[in-house]
């Protein structure tokens, strides 16, 4: 099986559980992946954020859907990490 996304962060596992923010922002990542388009345009950013909201909606349904990890995902959510959340602010 093939590798995810080097920029898509697992997020099942997580403590405290992902967020809706971290949720999204995977959800976002994979619509820049999948349609090749890092910044939407005003003829595609409505079904840019339609896609976000769809997968959002599902990513979160999914995780609570499934039964607990044994252990925490290796990697920390980018919006977890205190130099992201620097340069977001």
């Amino acid at each position: 099986m093939a590798s995810m996304c080097r920029n898509i962060t697992t997020l099942r596992g997580l403590e405290p559980p992902a967020t809706t923010e971290e949720i999204e922002a995977a959800a976002r990542q994979y619509v820049r992946k999948v349609s090749g388009i890092t910044h939407p345009t005003a003829a595609t950013e409505e079904a840019f954020e339609r896609a976000i909201a769809t997968i959002a909606h599902v990513t979160a349904d999914v995780l609570r859907d499934l039964p607990e990890r044994r252990r925490p995902p290796k990697a920390i959510p980018p919006l977890r990490r205190p130099e992201v959340r620097a340069r977001l602010a």
